[in-house]
């Protein structure tokens, strides 16, 4: 059980979390929405997701050498500004030039506040319980997906694209109040750096273990991001899904992935990432297969769909669990920086390659997703291994 000073920072750092995701799924999900709008191609999408990856790798990298020295609360919010002031300029956008500018603004703040958000989870629960609160924390997810953004589709329909956007930058405008008067002062990290000092960029990426955990990220970010940012238009264009059904589609897969989230937290701590990560392997490949290589006639989307989102978020707990468990106490914000840098490269570098396995006809549908299916099944295999590896090497450190 979390004492009540753990719950409190559990959930103001899932109100963060809820905003950043709710940011940055809901464009995806908006995309033909707004392409329609704007004469954005359908095939062009993928690269407005790049965009906020590409600004959120540089971002953290940046970050970290400059994130482990000032207190988390204020950094955070901080960065809640920012993340507010890109998301607004979404609702601004008038083509795909300034769509694209205001996703890198939203991130060069959205990367940095995921990792900021680990941080303070990794400095404030001990190792026993983390996986828990990482699956708590990662439910904003599913919130996002329950609430907000079925929430934005319906908004987007009714009163137009624009004004989710509006609605999404006054929901983080308050939250970035909130965690700025309602979170703890967080600084613990700063006297450890007095009585430890921090690894230079050339020490910590000397560290195989470290090098070893930023594989994994690559990878698993890479294998997600190939396919993500394709979903949307895959599933009203080449399946056939009423886009007024889409939103409700997207609330059930929320639900079932907030629970999913939290067994599974749990799973991993009693498991370990690698049993864990494995079971949410072998899932989401069978899943692709199923959804992206071989759909059936008529595919029955809604759980073809559901089982994707718990597959995917299964291997995600166990990874992000076990990532928290690499870096020195107080050097992890600048662990974390430097893995949002190669998280977010990773997801933006895969959805710019993704445009060059998909062709879209006049009808609207996809050409190429079984190919750019079979790509992300390849890297999804790779990661027991690299779960593994990592897992052994924590643990071998952590004993020694």
């Amino acid at each position: 059980m979390l004492n009540v000073s753990e719950r409190r920072v559990v959930f103001l750092v899932g109100a963060v979390q809820f905003i950043n995701v709710l940011d940055f799924t809901m464009v995806m999900p908006l995309g033909p929405d707004f392409a329609r709008a704007l004469g954005i191609p359908m095939s062009d999408l993928p690269k407005i997701v790049a965009g906020y990856g590409e600004a959120a790798a540089t971002a953290g990298l940046l970050g970290s050498f400059f994130l482990d020295r000032f207190d988390r609360r204020k950094a955070i919010a901080v960065a809640m500004i920012g993340l507010v002031a890109g998301t607004l300029a979404g609702g601004l956008a008038h083509d795909l030039r300034g769509m694209t500018l205001a996703r890198v603004l939203a991130g060069t703040f959205g990367g940095p506040a995921t990792s900021l958000a680990y941080a303070i989870i990794a400095d404030v629960i001990p190792p026993a319980r983390r996986g828990k609160a990482m699956g708590a924390v990662m439910g904003a997810f599913s919130v996002a997906q329950v609430l907000g953004v079925p929430a934005a589709l319906l908004v987007s329909e009714r009163f137009g694209w624009r004004v989710p956007f509006f609605g999404a930058a006054a929901l983080g405008a308050a939250v970035a109040l909130a965690s700025a008067f309602m979170l703890p002062p967080l600084t613990e990290h700063r006297l450890r750096n007095a009585s430890a000092p921090v690894a230079t960029l050339g020490e910590l990426l000397s560290r195989p273990t470290v090098l070893f955990s930023y594989t994994m990220t690559a990878t698993l970010m890479a294998a997600g991001f190939l396919i993500i940012p394709t979903l949307p238009a895959y599933i009203q264009n080449n399946l056939g899904y009423p886009r007024d059904h889409y939103q409700w589609l997207l609330a059930v897969g929320g639900v079932a992935s907030f629970i999913a989230l939290r067994l599974f937290g749990r799973l991993t701590d009693r498991w370990g990432s690698f049993r864990a990560g494995t079971l949410g392997v072998i899932a989401s490949l069978g899943v692709m297969w199923i959804f992206l290589v071989r759909p059936p006639s008529p595919a029955p989307v809604m759980l073809l769909y559901v089982a994707l989102l718990v597959a995917l978020g299964a291997r995600n707990v166990a990874y992000n669990a076990l990532t928290t468990k690499v870096p020195r106490p107080h050097e992890r914000a600048r662990f974390l920086s430097l893995q949002s840098t190669v998280y977010h490269a990773s997801a933006g570098g895969a959805s710019w390659l993704s445009t060059s396995f998909l062709r879209q006809l006049p009808d609207g549908r996809l050409v190429g997703v079984p190919a750019l299916a079979a790509a992300a099944m390849v890297l999804t295999a790779l990661l027991p291994i690299l779960i593994g590896v990592v897992e052994t090497r924590v643990r071998r450190e952590t004993t020694d």
